[in-house]
């Protein structure tokens, strides 16, 4: 089982969200990324060893650390934010 820690810049992000069918998407993706830590796109340049996924319009990026077995939710943002 992975360890899971959620930065404060993220929960920040997610408590602005006030779409319930958002929200709801969002712990779909947490579980399925849990669940499988590689399932996201792997990002390079200036964000290099972190992954990011779609949620609706909006990007959630985290970072997967093998050898600690430890998933870290980095930021919720629109895409347009990138």
């Amino acid at each position: 089982m992975v360890r899971v820690i959620y930065d404060e810049i993220f929960k920040r992000a997610v408590s602005k969200t006030k779409d319930s069918s958002v929200q709801k998407n969002i712990k779909n993706k947490i579980s399925k990324i849990i669940d499988n830590p590689e399932v996201g796109k792997p990002m390079g340049y200036g964000r290099k060893g972190t992954r990011e996924v779609y949620v609706d319009s909006f990007r959630l990026s985290y970072r997967y650390t093998r050898e600690k077995n430890l998933v870290e939710f980095l930021d919720f943002y629109h895409k347009d934010r990138q």
